[in-house]
C-alpha cells in the first residue's frame, strides 16, 4: 500500500468510553490510545473486569472439556490471569505458561503446578518457570489444547495486534497451529476492524467482561 494511503486511512476506534473515527498511521495512534485507555483503568476496575472474564471462561466448553491449557501470566494492565491459573490448577487442568526466549525470539511452553512456588521473575520481570522446570517440564505445542493470550488491540472478527515482538504469532504458527486460540481483553480493547499484516494471527475467540466474540 502506498505511504499516502496509510497516512490517510481512517479507522474506527474506542477511547474514553466513546467511539471515534480518526487517522491511523500503521496502527501506532490506535495502539497508543487503546493502551492508554487500558492503563487508565484502576486496579479495582481491572480486578472486577478480570473476574467477570474468569467466570465466563470457566463456563466455556473450550476450557472445561480440555486437559492442557496454555495461559499467559499478566503484566502491567493486562487482564489478570493469576487467579485463573490457580483455579484451573485446582480443577485438575495441566497448566502451561510461557518463557520468553529473547535471543531465539520465541516462546517456550512449560508446565507448572504452583504459580508462586514454580515461577520467578523473568523477561520484563514477568513471572516465568524456574530454570530447572524449563528442562524437564517442557510441553510440546501439539499437546496444548487451548491457548489464552494477551494483546494490545483486537477486532470483532477475532483479529489481534500484539506488542510488536511477534512472539505469540510465531508460537501459534510454528508450535501450536491446531490449538484453540482465545484472546483475553477488556472490552475497551475491541475495535470494529484492524488492518492485519500477513503474520498477524486470527484467533478463534475473544473473551471480554461484556461479551464473547467468535470467528465466524
Amino acid at each position: 500500500m502506498h505511504r499516502n494511503s496509510l497516512l490517510n486511512r481512517e479507522l474506527r476506534f474506542f477511547f474514553g468510553e466513546k467511539w471515534y473515527w480518526g487517522p491511523v498511521v500503521d496502527g501506532v495512534l490506535l495502539k497508543k490510545n487503546i493502551l492508554a485507555a487500558r492503563n487508565s483503568l484502576s486496579a479495582a476496575e481491572r480486578e472486577f473486569k478480570s473476574g467477570k472474564i474468569l467466570s465466563t471462561l470457566l463456563s466455556l466448553d473450550e476450557i472445561t472439556s480440555v486437559d492442557t491449557v496454555f495461559v499467559y501470566i499478566n503484566f502491567r494492565s493486562e487482564v489478570h490471569t493469576k487467579r485463573l491459573i490457580t483455579t484451573l490448577l485446582r480443577l485438575g487442568k495441566r497448566i502451561v505458561v510461557p518463557v520468553t526466549l529473547v535471543p531465539e525470539r520465541r516462546l517456550l511452553a512449560v508446565a507448572i503446578n504452583d504459580l508462586d512456588q514454580d515461577c520467578v521473575p523473568g523477561f520484563c520481570s514477568i513471572p516465568e518457570p524456574r530454570p530447572e522446570l524449563r528442562e524437564n517440564q517442557q510441553v510440546a505445542g501439539r499437546d496444548i489444547e487451548a491457548i489464552l493470550l494477551p494483546g494490545s488491540v483486537f477486532d470483532e472478527r477475532c483479529g489481534r495486534w500484539g506488542y510488536g515482538g511477534g512472539y505469540y504469532d510465531r508460537f501459534l504458527t510454528n508450535e501450536a497451529p491446531l490449538s484453540t486460540r482465545i484472546g483475553l481483553a477488556f472490552d475497551l480493547q475491541i475495535v470494529r476492524l484492524l488492518s492485519l499484516r500477513p503474520h498477524d494471527q486470527l484467533l478463534d475467540m475473544i473473551v471480554t467482561e461484556k461479551r464473547v466474540l467468535q470467528r465466524g
